[in-house]
């Protein structure tokens, strides 16, 4: 499927209320997805994420990294530079390769990268220890050796959002002399508490005396992980019953009317726009999506908020993995940093970090008018970030 054309479609308006707009954030997403029973339609209909053909070619503890096969299967030539996406730990990372029709991934492949992908697993009790030292100095270096080794190629790209973006840069940082040749960052923090954050970051001021009042070590201690994925059980739960509650009390009514047939009969024709239209599959995909969460491993929790939220200790030099310290100022590969101007989970002023103190030649800001989602898989991302990030790796792929 084409991806060039999909941005005159997915425009939040030809499904409606629920379509993805440029400004959507999770919160934004869950409060339309229950306001329009969409997680009931999710039960009964479902949808098809993470459809881009791909294999595994490495794996360590749940962690797994994933290639890219272009339409066809036939491998085909590939841009020198590989790219390596990296999502983050709790959310899952399928969010790059949503539906059919509005996936970064795909849009890549077609574009002529190889493009792999790095997912951390779900971790269970035994992975409580996992640590952040674990995720960037085995994980991602494990995966960046095997794509050189696979790919032939000196360098790659990293492509990190989020958590992954605040990895990445990490990554970038303890390894200044390679084999990063380029470092993609979307809504990527790294000053996390900024002394003036802005309209949009203002709820960081209270992480900065937070540690008076929570201690984040209470989470491994007594939880092992935190239980981020239970609400989505539980929401899980409730929408299956509501399903089987809606279908039970609305089939009945199907019988008095053959040209009626009322509940099955709106299914099968929101199942046959969903196969038709980017934009009523994407709405669904990113519904599921939002909700979709794993664990958030314990000890990484502990450093997660302790040192970076309330200590704000990665911006200052202050993080030591392994008795390394990860200073910013150490990257030099080329950098380009993606912020959203909506974006209300990680605000502009928490990114901007990483373009000062990053000691980079090349080196680019880029301020999309956007929030947290949409500027991933919304109207903008399509139409313009998507084509802006290929731009700007073409050159830098040779």
């Amino acid at each position: 499927m084409n991806n060039h054309g999909v941005g005159s479609r997915l425009n939040g308006q030809s499904f409606g209320a629920f379509g993805i707009f440029d400004y959507d954030d999770p919160v934004t997403i869950r409060m339309r997805k229950y306001a329009t029973g969409t997680h009931v339609l999710l039960k009964e209909i479902g949808v098809e994420t993470e459809a881009t053909p791909r294999e595994v070619v490495w794996s360590r503890n749940k962690a797994r990294l994933f290639r890219y096969q272009p339409a066809g299967g036939d491998g085909g030539e590939r841009r020198a530079v590989p790219i390596l996406l990296i999502y983050g730990f709790v959310l899952k990372p399928y969010v790059f390769d949503l539906v059919p029709g509005n996936s970064l991934v795909e849009y890549l492949v077609e574009e002529g990268f190889d493009v792999y992908l790095l997912d951390f697993g779900i971790s269970g009790s035994e992975d409580a220890g996992l640590s952040i030292e674990d995720l960037v100095l085995d994980y991602m270096h494990g995966a960046v050796q095997e794509i050189r080794e696979i790919s032939g190629a000196e360098e790659i790209s990293l492509f990190g959002q989020s958590q992954g973006g605040t990895l990445g840069a990490m990554y970038a940082s303890l390894f200044p002399d390679g084999p990063l040749k380029n470092l993609v960052m979307l809504s990527a923090p790294t000053e996390f508490a900024p002394r003036n954050p802005g309209p949009l970051g203002l709820w960081t001021l209270m992480v900065r005396n937070s540690g008076t009042y929570f201690d984040p070590a209470i989470v491994p201690r007594l939880m092992g992980n935190l239980p981020t994925d239970l609400a989505s059980q539980v929401i899980d739960a409730v929408a299956s019953t509501q399903a089987a509650t809606v279908g039970t009390a609305a089939r009945p009514f199907g019988h008095f009317s053959r040209r009626f047939g009322i509940y099955d009969e709106a299914l099968r024709e929101i199942r046959e726009l969903a196969e038709r239209d980017v934009a009523a599959r994407s709405w669904l995909g990113v519904s599921k999506w939002v909700d979709d969460a794993a664990p958030f491993p314990g000890e990484i929790f502990r450093r997660w908020v302790g040192d970076f939220y309330q200590r704000d200790k990665l911006v200052k030099g202050e993080v030591e993995l392994r008795g390394r310290r990860v200073d910013l100022s150490n990257i030099r590969c080329a950098v380009l940093n993606v912020s959203g101007k909506w974006d209300y989970t990680v605000p502009p002023s928490q990114t901007r970090a990483t373009t000062t103190l990053a000691s980079s030649q090349d080196k680019e800001s880029i301020s999309l008018d956007a929030g947290h989602v949409g500027m991933l898989v919304g109207p903008a991302a399509v139409g313009s970030l998507w084509p802006r990030v290929r731009d700007w790796l073409e050159p830098r792929s040779d």
